[in-house]
């Protein structure tokens, strides 16, 4: 696929989402650069700004097999994984999957159910596989998963493990929408072209099939990342481990994301290396989830974004 192809296949999937998504844009954008990397995402915001919708319009466009997970504090790990049940007329165990055995899950509000059944994802996340039973079953290969949670001070929500939440290449925020699409949004809630009418009609096409999408990914492959942005963002990663401020900083899993994830945002504004920019601009989503930070510093009043600034500042940009 040439980059003018890429080029137009990314904007013809945007296009698409956008008939749905009003604004968040940025968040429009890390969704597509979890699928091209053919990664995890974790979309976060307050309830009403649309993550369930835009992970559901995203499996749209992909044309994906799609089944969805509503986190509650009774989720039981088998609600998600599936179970063995005994079938009197053939006299023997018959497996019935769960949700998990599909392409395109999603974990809506994950951190509202127990530790112990979010944990019931990592096995699926990380192996693409399923442990049913001391019996191991395959899922797709495209298998992803998009979760969205609430902030965690919202009531009713638990902390991720942080073993779960390295999985996730990315946090995507999604923020308040500005006043001129709030009003937009207002606007057609009052017609026929409501963003959830529109998907329950089934009016937004799919763009991409699973042809397009391998060939996406293997146009990322020639995209091009210098050795000293490679020990750039390595360094990056490794500074959150050493910060006064950081209790548990990013690990290795992070510094592959944070160069794959750089590498398709240069493929997505039409260029075949890597910069600098790229790897600060998807800095935050692909660490920001991954650090914890000391008690004393929270108390303090100290964020994780407002590490991750004063590190990228201090970072030493390779010319």
């Amino acid at each position: 696929m040439t980059p003018d192809q890429f080029q137009t296949t990314i904007e013809s999937a945007v296009t698409a989402i956008g008939k749905v998504i009003i604004g968040q844009e940025d968040a429009i954008r890390f969704t597509l650069i979890a699928t091209l990397c053919n990664q995890h995402a974790l979309i976060e915001g307050v309830p009403g700004l649309g993550k369930t919708l835009l992970a559901r319009t995203l499996a749209a466009v992909l044309g994906s097999d799609f089944k969805r997970i509503q986190f509650t504090p009774d989720l039981m790990p088998a609600d998600i994984t599936g179970t063995t049940v005994f079938n009197l007329q053939r006299n023997e165990f018959s497996l019935v999957k769960g949700p998990v055995f599909t392409t395109f899950l999603l974990a809506d509000e994950i951190n509202r159910a127990p530790a112990k059944t979010q944990s019931a994802l990592l096995e699926a996340m990380q192996e693409r596989t399923v442990t049913i039973d001391r019996e191991s079953y395959r899922l797709p290969p495209d298998f992803t998963v998009f979760a969205t949670q609430n902030p965690i001070e919202s009531e009713g929500t638990y902390p991720l493990p942080e073993a779960q939440k390295d999985r996730f290449m990315l946090k995507i925020p999604m923020t308040w929408p500005d006043a001129a699409e709030e009003i937009r949004l207002a606007g057609r809630s009052l017609t026929d072209r409501a963003p959830e009418a529109i998907l329950q009609r089934g009016e937004v096409a799919q763009c991409l099939s699973v042809d397009d999408l391998r060939e996406l990914r293997e146009t990322l492959s020639q995209v091009v990342v210098s050795e000293a942005l490679v020990e750039y963002a390595v360094g990056l990663v490794r500074a959150t481990r050493t910060d006064d401020a950081v209790m548990v900083g990013a690990g290795p899993r992070a510094s592959q994301a944070l160069l794959r994830a750089a590498r398709a945002w240069a493929a997505i504004e039409g260029r075949d290396f890597v910069s600098p920019d790229d790897i600060r601009a998807v800095a935050q989503p692909v660490l920001e989830h991954r650090l914890l930070l000391r008690p004393e510093s929270e108390l303090e009043g100290v964020r994780t974004a407002e590490v991750l600034e004063r590190l990228l500042r201090e970072a030493p940009v390779p010319r």
